[in-house]
């Protein structure tokens, strides 16, 4: 189906396809549990899983970009992943 010969790009992907199992069993969860005291629960608990698939996926690309990249850039865009989170959190 697909040839990638990059490791890095398969790490990330599999790391995106767990966080959308993660998401699909919520919902299943949310369905069987049919109560929207818990189903609020759930969806706090994915709160958190989103955030840390996003620092772990961007963590791995730019492991493989290390040697590619300049610093310059590596900080610019960790700076971006900073920014996205400060603009998220609440006040």
């Amino acid at each position: 189906m697909f040839l990638v010969k990059d490791k890095i790009v398969v790490a990330m992907a599999l790391m995106r396809v767990l966080s959308g199992f993660i998401e699909l069993t919520a919902a299943m969860l949310m369905l069987k549990f049919d109560r929207i005291e818990t189903a609020v629960k759930i969806n706090a608990a994915l709160a958190l899983v989103g955030p840390v698939v996003m620092i772990i996926v961007t963590t791995i690309g730019l492991v493989g970009l290390a040697g590619k990249v300049s610093p310059v850039r590596v900080a610019m865009i960790l700076t971006g992943v900073t920014l996205i989170f400060a603009g998220m959190r609440k006040v």
